[in-house]
């Protein structure tokens, strides 16, 4: 893979907010095969046992890497989520936002695999680890 940058940070946000405007958390950082979002964290993330949900770990986790993805490939709106393996490690704290940091493992002509590491802000354990493929529509 090259490490050239197809989108950066105020381009993705931009993007993000026209091609898919129910996205969650806040894109930190980009760079080419990489990618750092934050999502605070209140009470609608919470479940039961007053710990963030699985489905909020998920879908943060799900667009830092098609943000990842996007770095690498340019604005791809297509690309769409063939598989996604999450393992839930630790419990995150409910009173720091969540961070997902992605990056691409492999990129085909077709498919990307990346993988997405969350923890709790301030924190060093993982509270989730993510392996997702993409498929991507063919590139001209």
């Amino acid at each position: 893979m090259t490490s050239s940058l197809k989108m950066n940070r105020q381009a993705m946000v931009s993007f993000l907010q026209t091609e898919f405007p129910q996205y969650v958390g806040e894109v930190s950082e980009v760079e080419a095969n990489y990618s750092l979002l934050r999502q605070p964290i209140n009470e609608t993330h919470l479940r039961p046992g007053g710990t963030v949900s699985g489905p909020t770990l998920m879908a943060l986790a799900d667009v830092a890497l098609y943000v990842a993805i996007l770095s690498k490939i340019g604005p791809v709106a297509l690309a769409v989520t063939t598989d996604f393996t999450i393992h839930f490690l630790n419990k995150p704290r409910a009173d720091r936002a969540i961070m997902a940091k992605a990056s691409l493992l492999k990129q085909g002509k077709r498919l990307v695999i990346g993988e997405v590491e969350l923890y709790s802000e301030g924190e060093t354990d993982l509270v989730a680890h993510v392996v997702a493929t993409y498929s991507v529509p063919p590139l001209k």
